[in-house]
């Protein structure tokens, strides 16, 4: 044996010794027990389940997600080439285009499923209310499903008689009114110069009416579609209703255990104003029925409190709702005289100024704690984005976005 071969066995006994073998007599200055490289060899057999010798004990199983050590060991990270960077940022592109044309395909059942969310996150405190009572939780969900049912049929019940019989009037009475407009001069000027009377003829006309609605497969389809539509909010209500605590709390656990109290604080506050926002559209749709109940008995329109009742029923559908119970009433004072049906036209206008610059947002303001000024973007916002959807959940939104500005952002900038 060589030399050479003699003292490289020598030098390899000496780092044993001073590394802490056995029979060594040196330790290492910091305590430790081994070399890094030891360290990590013994690290590496503790991940993989195998023993220092490479063998894996038979009383040891893998866990579920941890790897087996049968196919050796993982390989280093690829290296950050621009291929892989332009591959991956490519398919992140394709997967955001996927969910795009996802969300715009399935965009009609989205809003169903955000109004049913809406009515349910706004119902939920009558349940609250019915449970505290001692009722079930399953028997308050049908008593305020059932209620919101009962309201919606008699909503139903008021509007289809009057709008049959008297927009069918008011078709059969409209060439007479325009008779009569034609007295005038220069009203019969216009007339004749841009056939006025033929237009109203033909607009009164069934045939014409009918294609206008696309036919009678056209105005099945409509009917069952909206049909169709409420009762998938009504369904997905009640479930919302029903499964509400659990869906909450499935929300709160997706939070860190270390914020989850304070969202669960800030995220019941916003449900709670919710729920009196729903509360403050329900008293000015009320509000508005009465005026109206009261205007109709002063002019004397025939059927005051059918007439009421559309009017507060459609009042809850934001924006628009007004405006539809306004022309529902004034075809109605039309059929029953002119003069009434512009009197109708005129009071159905200075009240909605009034209810959207002053009733509205005073409400609102004390409802969900939003400025005047913040509800009135908010609901034209709404309206210009989402349309009915966008109006429906603007104001609470804003003053979602208000209590975290105020809880959560403000105090975070103050504390920099």
């Amino acid at each position: 044996m060589s030399q050479e071969g003699s003292a490289a066995r020598d030098d390899e006994a000496a780092d044993v010794n001073t590394s802490g073998s056995p029979t060594g007599d040196a330790r290492p200055a910091s305590g430790t027990t081994g070399t890094a490289s030891e360290t990590t060899r013994t690290a590496e057999h503790a991940r993989t389940g195998t023993g220092m010798s490479g063998e894996r004990p038979v009383d040891v199983e893998p866990g579920e997600f941890e790897p087996s050590g049968r196919f050796g060991v993982p390989g280093r990270p690829l290296r950050r080439s621009a291929f892989l960077v332009g591959f991956t940022g490519a398919l992140g592109v394709l997967l955001a285009y996927a969910l795009f044309l996802g969300i715009r395909n399935a965009a009609g059942i989205l809003v169903l499923v955000v109004i049913a969310l809406f009515l349910a996150v706004g119902l939920h405190p009558a349940v609250v209310r019915l449970r505290k009572w001692g009722l079930p939780r399953g028997l308050a969900v049908a008593v305020v499903t059932l209620t919101v049912v009962l309201l919606i049929v008699a909503g139903l019940l008021a509007l289809v008689p009057p709008v049959v019989t008297q927009s069918g009037q008011f078709l059969q009475q409209l060439p007479g009114y325009v008779e009569e407009l034609r007295r005038n001069p220069t009203v019969n000027d216009l007339v004749i110069r841009y056939d006025v009377m033929e237009r109203v003829q033909a607009a009164a006309n069934a045939d014409t009416i009918g294609r206008a609605l696309g036919g009678v497969l056209g105005g099945a389809q409509l009917i069952f579609g909206t049909i169709f539509r409420l009762l998938t909010v009504l369904v997905l209500t009640i479930y919302f209703l029903a499964y509400f605590d659990k869906l909450r709390e499935l929300g709160y656990a997706m939070v860190p255990r270390s914020r989850r109290q304070r969202v669960r604080l800030i995220g019941d506050e916003i449900l709670t104003r919710v729920g009196a926002y729903m509360v403050g559209a329900l008293a000015i749709a009320v509000l508005a029925g009465v005026t109206t109940f009261v205007f109709a008995l002063a002019v004397g329109l025939p059927y005051p409190f059918a007439l009421a009742v559309v009017v507060a029923v459609t009042d809850l559908i934001p924006q628009i709702g007004a405006t539809l119970g306004a022309v529902v009433v004034t075809l109605v004072g039309l059929a029953t005289d002119l003069p009434v049906g512009i009197a109708c036209l005129v009071f159905f206008v200075l009240y909605q100024q009034v209810e959207n610059y002053l009733i509205y947002p005073k409400i609102m303001r004390r409802a969900v704690s939003v400025n005047e000024v913040a509800a009135l973007l908010a609901a034209l916002l709404g309206v210009a984005l989402l349309g009915v959807v966008g109006a429906l959940i603007a104001i609470p939104t804003v003053a979602a976005l208000q209590l975290i500005l105020r809880e959560v952002v403000l105090p975070r900038q103050d504390a920099r």
